[in-house]
C-alpha cells in the first residue's frame, strides 16, 4: 500500500493516541476482512458454516475467506447482504437509540446507497414494528440510485421507499422520527480497501467533508421531529469529521448528545464510538446519536413516501407458480442461459426459485423455457 501522508498520522495520533494510531497503521497494511449481514425475513441461518458471529449485529457474520458471491444464487435472491462487520455499528447503535419508536414510525436514511445501512434498519424495524413503519432512502447522487434501487429491490421489504433528492429539500416540516446521516466523509476508515482514498486524502479534504457534514445536518435538521433521534456515522478516524461536528450540531441546532455506553472493543470518544482496524476485525467506522431538542409532537404533519414521491422497489409476491431449481440450473437462469425445465414443471408462467427463494420470472412451454430475467441484473462472468 501507498504510504500514508505525514499529516494523517499526525491527526489520527491527535483523534485516537498514539497507541490507537500505531495499532490502525499496522492493521491498514494487513488484508481486508469479509463479512455479511443476514435477511432475517428470508433466511435464519448463515449458509457459509465457518463463519463466525459479529458481536454488534444479530445477523452478522465474519468469514474466513471471500467466496465468489457473484456465484450463489441465494446472494442474488437477497437472501444476505455483503456488508463490512464494523458498518453493522451504525445498525447497532440505531437500535439502541430508538428502543421507544412506535408503529407508524417514519425514518428516513439521508446518505443510503449502496444501501447497506438501509436494509440493516429496514431488518430492525421490520423485527420490532412488523410492517407498521416507513423507512425512506435517499441518495442525492444520482449516478448511485441505480445500485440503491437494486439492492433495495433485492432485499423485498414493501416499506422502504428510494428517493433522490438534497438534504434540503426535505423541507422544515418534523416528519422523521429518527434520522440515520451516514454522511459524506475523507475515507479515512476505508484507507485498506480503497488506495484511492489515501492518494486523495489532506487536510483540506478534511475541512471541507466537515463543513459539508455541518450543511448536511442544518439543511435536513427541520425535518427531524423534536424529541427525535439522529444517528450520525462517517467511515473516517479524525476528531474534526466525527466529535467536533457532533458538538457543533448539538450546540448550534439545539440537541442533547446520547452519552456512548461501554461499547469494547469500540473506541469511546467524546461523543460516540470509534471502531479501529486492528482493535476489530472490519474497517474504520465512527458513530454517534443525538436527540433533538423539545417535546415529542404527537400529530403527523404528512406521510413521507407520499409527499417525496417515494418509488418502492421491493417485488410484489409473484402470482405465477414457483419452480424451485438446483444451483447449477439456477446459475444458467441467473446468466440469461436458455433453460430446460423438468418433464413436471407447469406450463406458463412460474417464478424460478433456489432453496425456495424467488430469483425472477421465467414462462414454461414445455420443450423450452423463456428466460425472463432482467437483462440488466444477469451475471456477466463466467459461471462454469
Amino acid at each position: 500500500m501507498t504510504g500514508f501522508p505525514e499529516e494523517f498520522k499526525t491527526l489520527l495520533q491527535e483523534s485516537v493516541g498514539a497507541g490507537n494510531a500505531a495499532t490502525v497503521l499496522a492493521a491498514l497494511e494487513q488484508p481486508a476482512s469479509v463479512s455479511l449481514r443476514l435477511n432475517p425475513a428470508k433466511i435464519q441461518e448463515c449458509p457459509f458454516p465457518e463463519a463466525s458471529r459479529v458481536p454488534w449485529s444479530p445477523y452478522g457474520y465474519l468469514l474466513k475467506e471471500r467466496p465468489v458471491f457473484t456465484l450463489d444464487p441465494l446472494f442474488h435472491a437477497g437472501c444476505y447482504y455483503v456488508q463490512d462487520s464494523s458498518a453493522m455499528f451504525a445498525g447497532h447503535i440505531f437500535r439502541q437509540v430508538t428502543r421507544d419508536l412506535e408503529p407508524g414510525a417514519q425514518v428516513l436514511d439521508l446518505c443510503a446507497a449502496p444501501g447497506g445501512k438501509t436494509t440493516d434498519l429496514a431488518a430492525s424495524l421490520r423485527e420490532r414494528l412488523g410492517g407498521h413503519f416507513g423507512l425512506l432512502s435517499n441518495e442525492v447522487m444520482h449516478s448511485r440510485i441505480g445500485i440503491l434501487k437494486a439492492n433495495v429491490e433485492s432485499w423485498g421489504d414493501p416499506c422502504i421507499g428510494v428517493v433522490s433528492r438534497d438534504p434540503s429539500a426535505f423541507g422544515a416540516a418534523p416528519l422523521f422520527d429518527a434520522i440515520l446521516a451516514d454522511v459524506p466523509c475523507s475515507g479515512e476508515g476505508m484507507f485498506r480497501k480503497d488506495e484511492r482514498a489515501v492518494q486523495e486524502w489532506s487536510l483540506k479534504t478534511v475541512e471541507f467533508c466537515a463543513a459539508r457534514s455541518r450543511r448536511i445536518l442544518a439543511d435536513i435538521w427541520p425535518a427531524l421531529r423534536p424529541g427525535g433521534v439522529l444517528v450520525f456515522a462517517t467511515c473516517t478516524f479524525n476528531h474534526l469529521e466525527n466529535d467536533d461536528t457532533v458538538e457543533w450540531a448539538a450546540s448550534e441546532l439545539g440537541a442533547s448528545i446520547i452519552p456512548p455506553a461501554d461499547e469494547a472493543p469500540a473506541v469511546s470518544t467524546r461523543c460516540g464510538h470509534l471502531l479501529l482496524p486492528g482493535l476489530v476485525p472490519g474497517e474504520g467506522q465512527y458513530v454517534a446519536a443525538l436527540r433533538k431538542d423539545g417535546s415529542p409532537e404527537t400529530v403527523r404533519r404528512g406521510r413521507p413516501f407520499a409527499l417525496f414521491q417515494a418509488q418502492c422497489p421491493a417485488p410484489e409476491t409473484p402470482d405465477a407458480p414457483l419452480w424451485n431449481v438446483d444451483r447449477e440450473t439456477a446459475l444458467k437462469y441467473l446468466h440469461g442461459d436458455a433453460l430446460a425445465l423438468a418433464p413436471e414443471a407447469p406450463l406458463g408462467p412460474l417464478t424460478i426459485g433456489y432453496q425456495g427463494h424467488p430469483l425472477g420470472p421465467a414462462k414454461n412451454l414445455g420443450r423450452r423455457c423463456n428466460n425472463l430475467y432482467p437483462k440488466a441484473k444477469r451475471i456477466r462472468m463466467d459461471i462454469q
